[in-house]
């Protein structure tokens, strides 16, 4: 449950997310919008643009239209996301593309990516160049992230360096830009901006390291998502890397006969591969792994030369996040 300060906060969000049309003609290319953003979810990101904001003695208020473009961008990379892995869910409802297709969902996302730009401009911030071109940036990195996920899923052999790599670009740099905007949009300095962008990417690394093991291991009635949708797609998670370097042979058999089955039953496959991760002892693994990633982040928190009491909303949002189970 969202309490306090970051309730207040996230009311702000939504109030702003439902004030936005996105545009009007024709329906069929703005409902798709309007549905995505209406969907919820934790709103990480714009979050830690205003709290970042906030560190700096500055009211939120005056920037929620950029947080919203943060928003905005990481709604359309999740319905273009979905799209190529064909992901029949997201939060609990169907996707885009399963509402109204493939065409309707890139192009709507196109829009998306448009609009949050449009949102950014209006800011009129005197860095503004600046901070778009951090945004260009990190834009392109997540497409890299992207594709070096889809990369993998035809690769027998994936290191945990380039999967590790790989989530910092697609989900991390995303975290790690939302605070650099707030913290840049209040005037910081150079090094307060860099130690939260920092603080965030090692967060969101331990968080998609979550959220690998929660697709496995999690409530799927909670989390909002197929079951086990990472082991019917065979995504090279931390989870299987590990798995797969580990496993002793009649593990290592089980593992190679699900990866390279074409036709099978899905809930089968789920059931079959988590009973290899449990004899392995990969849930420990990841836990110990993702701890590493909070644990780095936290200390760049630490650093931060702002009065612990100023901070405290950001870290207890942080720790709220950390123990979830969805």
């Amino acid at each position: 449950m969202i309490e306090g300060r970051v309730a207040e906060l996230h009311q702000l969000i939504e109030e702003e997310i439902k004030r936005h049309r996105y545009g009007e003609t024709p329906d069929s290319l703005y409902e798709p919008i309007r549905y995505i953003m209406s969907l919820g979810g934790k709103r990480i990101r714009p979050l830690l643009v205003l709290m970042a904001y906030e560190l700096f003695d500055k009211d939120p208020k005056e920037i929620v239209s950029q947080a919203v473009a943060v928003e905005l961008f990481h709604n359309f990379t999740l319905m273009h996301d979905d799209i190529m892995d064909r992901a029949p869910i997201r939060r609990g409802k169907p996707t885009v593309h399963e509402k109204w297709g493939d065409n309707t969902a890139i192009l709507s996302g196109d829009v998306m990516m448009v609009k949050s730009y449009e949102l950014f401009l209006e800011s009129g911030v005197s860095n503004l160049k600046e901070i778009l071109s951090f945004f260009n940036t990190c834009a392109v990195e997540v497409c890299e992230g992207q594709q070096l996920d889809m990369d993998f899923e035809t690769r027998t052999e994936v290191t945990e360096a380039e999967y590790l790599e790989m989530i910092r670009l697609k989900t991390a740099v995303l975290l790690g830009f939302s605070m650099r905007l707030g913290a840049m949009m209040a005037g910081a300095g150079n090094n307060p901006s860099k130690l939260l962008e920092s603080f965030a990417m090692n967060i969101g690394v331990g968080f998609q390291l979550m959220d690998d093991m929660l697709d496995v291991f999690g409530d799927a009635s909670k989390f909002g998502k197929q079951e086990g949708g990472d082991i019917i797609a065979n995504k090279k998670t931390y989870l299987l890397i590990e798995a797969l370097e580990k496993a002793n042979p009649e593990e290592r058999k089980t593992l190679d006969f699900w990866l390279n089955v074409t036709e099978f039953d899905p809930a089968e496959k789920v059931r079959a591969v988590k009973t290899v991760y449990n004899q392995i002892g990969i849930p420990e693994l990841s836990r110990i792994k993702m701890n590493e990633y909070f644990d780095l982040g936290l200390n760049k928190l630490d650093q931060l030369e702002i009065h612990d009491e100023r901070k405290l909303p950001l870290r207890n949002f942080i720790d709220a996040l950390i123990r979830r189970d969805h």
